[in-house]
């Protein structure tokens, strides 16, 4: 896996030359894509080159020893060889992991839904927790969010969110929150101080475009529609409402969230592209027996993924194992989550790399 090493560093070089090539700076388009690539294997680059430089001074501590004759110079040579191949090792584990294939949507940004579960009210102020709590790691990412669409519960909370976030690799590291988050707490309207077991769920949906599937313009039937419900002269009288249908397959999708029909039609698209591909891998999957199962399950909104225990002040991951399945709520509730989603990336590029070397 490690030849692949230097034409990557190549590809690198090469992309840093164009980044002060005048012809792309000016393309604002193209220098977003060439600095988001070249961002991208910066950190690989940075672990290669450690790894050469380690690699070399082990071998000229080698070296060192089998020509050596002076003692004292034989035992340092040792000494330096035995406190540099752990690091070595390390480097090379490091490189295997950010080698192992991702996902090609790793890089799109989302629609993200957050929707009260079973619960009630309670439910509700859980989706108002997680909602605080993924603003907090949205803005120390440096993400841009767009709120499309809320629903308000009753007595607070929200019994629907939907958010657009963009930036950089946010499918990459959003893609495992989709699921059933379980909340274990006291209610502040429970009289006997019984803990309560309520539910919230997260759909991390990455923002498609027509290019991604081989879709035809002249395949999808659009309709525009006035959305119904609450929402005074402009629910009246504005067709905001999008509805896409792609006539091979008959997948139907809308958006009525957006008072922006712009938008609406950006929502309903990635929904419609999302069902067909979903459509064309599970058809996919049927034909061949799956070699491991995925660490984020089907991301099926039913399937409980985390539990947040107030009383134990403990997180729970339900997909990890061991002692590293456990977080700090103090800290998760805060939005404190690079651990914890960390811990899911490492976990799923090791049970692919397994799977690759099998």
């Amino acid at each position: 896996m490690l030849d692949k090493l230097p034409a990557i560093r190549d590809k690198y070089l090469h992309l840093e030359e164009q980044l002060s090539d005048p012809g792309i700076v000016a393309d604002m388009d193209k220098s977003k894509k060439v600095n988001k690539e070249y961002k991208k294997l910066q950190p690989i680059m940075q672990a290669f080159t450690q790894y050469e430089k380690t690699a070399h001074a082990i071998e000229s501590a080698r070296t060192l020893l089998l020509e050596e004759t002076d003692p004292d110079m034989r035992e340092m040579a040792k000494e330096e060889i035995e406190s540099l191949q752990p690091e070595l090792e390390s480097l090379e584990a490091q490189l295997k992991e950010m080698l192992t294939p991702r996902d090609p949507e790793d890089e799109k940004d989302v629609i993200f839904e957050i929707r009260s579960g079973t619960g009630g009210d309670e439910a509700a102020l859980f989706a108002g927790d997680l909602l605080r709590m993924y603003q907090r790691y949205f803005q120390a990412k440096g993400w841009e969010v767009e709120l499309v669409d809320e629903t308000p519960g009753t007595v607070g909370g929200y019994s629907k969110l939907i958010l657009e976030v963009s930036g950089e690799n946010v499918y990459g590291q959003l893609k495992f929150e989709s699921g059933a988050h379980r909340v274990q707490r006291i209610p502040e309207t429970e009289a006997k101080g019984r803990v309560h077991t309520s539910a919230a769920t997260v759909v991390v949906m990455p923002k498609m475009e027509m290019e991604d599937l081989d879709i035809r313009k002249e395949d999808i039937r659009t309709d525009v529609f006035r959305a119904s419900g609450a929402g005074g002269q402009h629910v009246n009288r504005t067709e905001s409402g999008v509805r896409f249908t792609h006539l091979p397959t008959g997948v139907v999708a809308e958006s009525t969230e957006s008072r922006s029909q712009h938008k609406n039609r950006e929502i309903a698209m990635g929904r419609l592209i999302q069902q067909i591909k979903d459509a064309q891998i599970q058809q996919h999957n049927s034909s061949i027996a799956s070699a491991r199962k995925s660490l984020v399950g089907s991301g099926d909104r039913s399937e409980k993924i985390r539990t947040y225990n107030w009383p134990q002040n403990r997180v729970t991951d339900h997909r990890l194992e061991g002692d590293n399945k456990n977080f700090n709520l103090d800290k998760v509730i805060e939005g404190d989550l690079e651990d914890l989603i960390q811990a899911l990336i490492i976990a799923d590029n090791a049970a692919k790399l397994q799977e690759e070397t099998a």
